[in-house]
């Protein structure tokens, strides 16, 4: 069981960088699988990216979308985890959540038990 908080969402010309932050209240990331969510004014929430951990390293997917533009990092401790945002576009504007799960990770949503509230990110033209 984790609790989860979002933050550095906000307002940005499109170009512009936002670097959005997970925490935990408490514990680490370790042994979860965390995935970043966005859902816009009327749209289904979509994947963003994930990342996990195993034996062999970091384990890190992103949405098409992403296109080089988004990187999922985490602190060395494992109490963060990080969606640095670059080169952000308008239709990025969206409510970004991140969520937990244990063990694997997934693209899906509903695969996911742990939610925080949302960072809102809007990116103006």
């Amino acid at each position: 069981q984790v609790q989860l908080v979002e933050s550095g969402g906000g307002l940005v010309q499109a170009g512009g960088s936002l670097r959005l932050s997970c925490a935990t209240s408490r514990g680490t990331f370790s042994n979860y699988a965390i995935g970043w969510f966005r859902q816009a004014p009327g749209k289904e929430r979509e994947f963003v990216a994930h990342i996990s951990y195993s034996g062999s390293g970091a384990y890190i997917n992103y949405a098409a979308f992403v296109k080089g533009r988004f990187t999922i990092s985490t602190d060395n401790g494992l109490n963060t985890v990080y969606l640095q945002m670059n080169s952000l576009k308008p239709e990025d504007t969206a409510v970004y959540y991140c969520a937990a799960r244990w063990g694997t990770s997934s693209v899906a949503s509903s695969a996911y038990n742990y939610w925080g509230q949302g960072t809102q990110v809007t990116v103006s033209s």
